[in-house]
């Protein structure tokens, strides 16, 4: 029986571009778990994450905790889906070195879907309340300008998953 070595697995894209989906089944595999941003954020600051720099402020926080239960995941055997946005350079910088630190591979997901298209999925998953994060066109427009899409040199494994 062969085993799989503990993977990392990152994902980027814009808002609802499916980053969530695509970690949740990749979470399906033997011996890999789903850690979400988003959960965690609406569990720990319910109601406190209101703008840009509030939710800055907290995921901050979170990730100076989450890192080591990150590597301590790893290192034990277990792959992780870190349902995060890999969406800047220096986002992908912090998770690489989580994988970098428990000496495992890992995969960077990169989820290319035109921006109509998310928006057009935000406004669903909004009205449905069926994700912990909701943000308005505005918003979405304001977070999309940060994102950087992924590039050979950041040496990760990038997968490009193209769509509409």
């Amino acid at each position: 029986m062969s085993v799989n070595p503990p993977t990392l697995y990152l994902v980027c894209g814009k808002i609802a571009a499916g980053k969530s989906t695509l970690c949740r089944q990749l979470a399906n595999a033997p011996k890999t778990i789903l850690l979400s941003e988003d959960k965690w954020l609406a569990t720990l600051y319910p109601d406190a994450i209101t703008s840009l720099a509030d939710y800055v402020e907290h995921a901050s926080r979170l990730k100076a905790v989450i890192g080591e239960h990150i590597v301590s995941l790893l290192q034990a055997g277990v792959s992780v889906a870190l349902d995060y946005p890999a969406n800047t350079v220096q986002q992908r910088v912090w998770m690489k070195g989580l994988g970098d630190i428990a000496d495992v591979g890992h995969e960077l997901h990169y989820l290319e879907v035109p921006g109509a298209l998310c928006k057009a999925r935000l406004k669903k998953r909004n009205d449905t309340g069926s994700h912990e994060f909701t943000a308005s066109e505005a918003e979405f427009d304001l977070i999309s300008s940060y994102f950087v899409p992924p590039s050979a040199d950041e040496g990760l494994k990038i997968i490009h998953h193209l769509q509409g």
